[in-house]
């Protein structure tokens, strides 16, 4: 499966400029399976959405409807979270959008309370995988990256493998802590033999600075690809199912587990 990391920045509390600010970078991807945007890729990290975050119903989503229209045009599935609207409250929800339109969507369990993202935000119950082009994906959202239980890849009783092949973690994670971001990504590798993708943004926004740093790491933390520091940029890369299941056969770490 061909992944693309695309580190944007955002332009604040605007989702129709911010969507216009990614179709040169867009235009500039070549044939990918999947396009992973960061967090709240529309608006930045509004942690008052009253007024910024859009409308949670599908139909009525503008940006949710873009990322239909760039994954059918593609071919390929589009990720990335939105400040969104709904009927129990604001959430901070993950995207994955594939290109016969169909969504699936996590809603972020780790609400980031340094920054009073729990007074506003509704917080999601569950974890989320998804199956796309023989891979299974966890979602996963920025603060979650902290709290390795919650993503903990557990044998799944049912197949008697490990639950999900590839986490993404789509962040607006600043510069100031970039050195955490580095760290636990590479950890939430080792210790769960899957790939992790990490998508930052760069820029700023009222309160922070961002640096990107986002990359794909292997099962054994090893980075396969990364964006460049600073700078709006994507990266593609081929990753396989193969390689993985040859990793964990010569080191099932997995299995010995608590």
């Amino acid at each position: 499966m061909k992944v693309t990391l695309l580190q944007s920045a955002p332009v604040w509390g605007d989702p129709q400029a911010s969507r216009a600010a990614l179709g040169p970078v867009l235009a500039g991807v070549g044939e990918t399976d999947l396009i992973v945007l960061p967090e709240m890729f529309s608006t930045g990290f509004v942690t008052e959405p009253e007024g910024m975050a859009e409308n949670g119903l599908q139909r009525d989503c503008d940006t949710l409807e873009w990322m239909r229209q760039v994954a059918a045009g593609r071919g390929a599935a589009v990720a990335g979270s939105l400040a969104v609207q709904t009927e129990t409250g604001f959430r901070n929800r993950f995207y994955f959008v594939r290109p016969d339109g169909g969504v699936s969507y996590y809603d972020k369990r780790h609400l980031f309370s340094y920054a009073g993202e729990q007074r506003r935000y509704t917080p999601g119950e569950s974890r989320v995988i998804v199956p796309w082009k023989g891979f299974r994906i966890l979602l996963q959202v920025c603060y979650d990256l902290r709290f390795p239980v919650f993503s903990r890849n557990r044998i799944a009783k049912e197949t008697g493998s490990p639950e999900y092949d590839l986490a993404l973690y789509v962040a607006s994670w600043p510069e100031s802590r970039i050195d955490a971001w580095d760290c636990l990504l590479r950890s939430r590798a080792i210790e769960n033999q899957c790939f992790v993708a990490g998508v930052n943004r760069v820029g700023q926004d009222p309160g922070n600075r961002y640096c990107g740093n986002s990359v794909l790491l292997g099962p054994g933390g090893n980075m396969i690809s990364n964006c460049k520091k600073n700078a709006v940029d994507f990266s593609t890369v081929t990753i396989c199912m193969s390689d993985l299941d040859a990793f964990r056969k010569s080191f099932p770490t997995l299995f010995d587990a608590d």
